[in-house]
């Protein structure tokens, strides 16, 4: 039996116990849950969960979409072969400014990188206490692409732009 993915993104009020009302739903309704990545923003819990699912997976959505107080929104599709791709971390370390995500994510699709995670966060400095802009992020990109050519396009942002990358 062929089975689909159905990717749900999730979004309301943080409180206690809404993991354990989504997963429930999700194992009531036969799914199975892959991968998941949920977070407390501002008072909000939002969040995204890839579920294994028989059929077309209508029930399911339909179920969880019935849960109180959440925005609930699914897509259906059937998982493909991944592509050839190299995958490698990324870590940024720059001063803080409007914009500066722009610019990071406008190259990096301009080299055809594709963002798979991305967390981000600010810190004041240890010695000079001026916000400091941090990101993680796991990438993929084409198999024949330069990294060191992403690098330098990256580094050229800002003078104080820290480019790590891993594996």
């Amino acid at each position: 039996m062929t089975m689909n993915v159905l990717v749900v993104s999730v979004l309301g009020k943080d409180k206690p116990g809404l993991l354990e009302q989504l997963a429930a739903l999700i194992s009531a309704q036969g799914g199975n849950w892959l991968e998941s990545s949920f977070s407390r923003l501002a008072g909000q819990f939002a969040g995204i969960v890839k579920v294994a699912v028989e059929q077309d997976g209508a029930a399911l959505l339909a179920a969880l979409q019935s849960v109180p107080d959440l925005d609930i929104r699914g897509v259906i599709d059937q998982e493909s072969e991944p592509q050839q791709r190299q995958n490698f971390a990324l870590q940024l370390v720059g001063h803080d400014r409007i914009g500066i995500v722009n610019d990071v994510t406008a190259i990096l699709a301009r080299h055809q990188v594709n963002v798979e995670k991305l967390t981000t966060w600010l810190d004041s400095a240890p010695m000079s206490g001026e916000m400091m802009f941090h990101a993680q992020a796991q990438l993929s990109a084409p198999q024949q692409l330069d990294l060191a050519t992403v690098r330098h396009a990256l580094e050229g942002i800002a003078d104080d732009l820290m480019v790590e990358w891993g594996a």
